[in-house]
């Protein structure tokens, strides 16, 4: 039995999420009562404006927020509204053209941060993709993993820890589709490493930093309750996807886009036109996904747990701030969203969780 996530309300402003989780039985009394959950998508602050691209986005323990400016290499803190802290720059390769996605991408803040203080960064170089870490007191970074394929677009980026502790990276297949299915290339995959960038004993391929394959362009990880990890991936034409990620596991492209219904590849928990999301970020807030679309231009809300759907997805802020990068919940427990609408348009904003206004 599923319940569908519902939107109640004649107007943004008054825009209120909801969701229930059910077990999946037949029994009626053994279905769990639904749960209130979501933010206020009409009461939005604006941390900051006339950003260009920026792309990920961390929260130190304190609650302030490191971003990276994608095509500049900076990496910026914001302590509050107002101007941020420049911690330092990476050096990016030259634009080469306005659809140059490479740059500074992902962010991620040690799980130990107060032990180690290390950040976490995804960048491009001429060469390749890679992930370092530095400290804000010593910004000298270190790479950890090389070798990721990189192109003018299809790069991956995101950076995420797991509740086991270990660091997720999305990579993208960078233009060549045999990247994805190809062992050997860390191109089209999800890579799972410890946090000094070595792998894991337990990873599903010995000796391999791959935690999953056959990935277009996955830009959003998350996890729900229950620990099953997710991801966004943008298809090539026709279907974007949403997947329940487990290792090992093989995600069909380039043979399959969308629902292929091939054994021996995952199906995604649910699919879009590629107008409809472009997906990016992905955060999951009580068991509710919350997933930035870029050329759909909208926030997508979807109901997952123990790596199922538990309702139909819906949308919020459509058409409202533009194409929407990076979704991340803050330590406070606000929804702060990024944009990516270029020419130095971008906005970085915050949306408080209904619970916190009723209390």
């Amino acid at each position: 039995m599923r319940r569908k996530l519902t939107v109640v309300g004649a107007t943004l402003a008054a825009m209120i999420l909801g969701i229930g989780t059910a077990v999946a039985q037949d029994d009626p009394s053994q279905v769990e009562p639904a749960q209130e959950v979501g933010f206020d998508f009409g009461d939005g602050q604006t941390i900051a404006q006339g950003l260009s691209i920026p792309w990920g986005l961390a929260f130190l323990p304190s609650g302030q927020a490191l971003v990276s400016d994608r095509n500049s290499g900076a990496v910026m803190l914001y302590k509050g509204f107002g101007a941020p802290e420049v911690v330092g720059g990476i050096s990016v390769p030259p634009k080469e053209g306005e659809f140059d996605e490479r740059g500074l991408l992902g962010l991620a803040v040690s799980p130990t941060y107060e032990e180690d203080g290390y950040i976490y960064a995804y960048h491009s170089t001429d060469e390749d993709n890679r992930v370092v870490r530095f400290t804000i007191e010593n910004f000298d970074p270190e790479p950890i993993i090389t070798g990721i394929p990189s192109a003018l677009n299809h790069n991956g980026g995101r950076l995420a820890f797991g509740p086991d502790g270990k660091l997720y990276v999305s990579t993208g297949d960078a233009g060549d589709s045999a990247n994805s299915q190809d062992l050997d290339s860390l191109g089209g995959k999800i890579l799972r490493a410890d946090p000094d960038g070595s792998v894991p004993e337990d990873n599903p391929f010995e000796g391999s930093l791959v935690y999953s394959l056959g990935h277009r362009n996955v830009q959003g990880m998350a996890w729900d309750s229950e620990g099953e990890m997710y991801a966004s991936e943008f298809g090539q034409n026709t279907w974007d996807e949403f997947n329940h990620i487990e290792a090992g596991a093989n995600y069909g492209w380039p043979v399959v886009e969308g629902t292929g219904g091939e054994p021996e590849y995952v199906d995604p928990l649910t699919t879009w036109t590629t107008a409809e999301a472009s997906p990016s970020g992905v955060e999951i807030v009580d068991d509710v996904a919350y997933i930035a679309a870029l050329r759909g231009e909208r926030l997508w809300t979807v109901p997952v747990l123990g790596g199922e759907l538990g309702g139909e997805p819906e949308a919020v802020l459509v058409d409202e701030i533009g194409r929407i990068r990076t979704v991340e919940v803050s330590p406070d427990g606000w929804l702060w969203v990024a944009t990516s609408n270029g020419s130095g348009g971008d906005v970085l904003m915050r949306f408080p969780a209904l619970d916190e206004q009723e209390g």
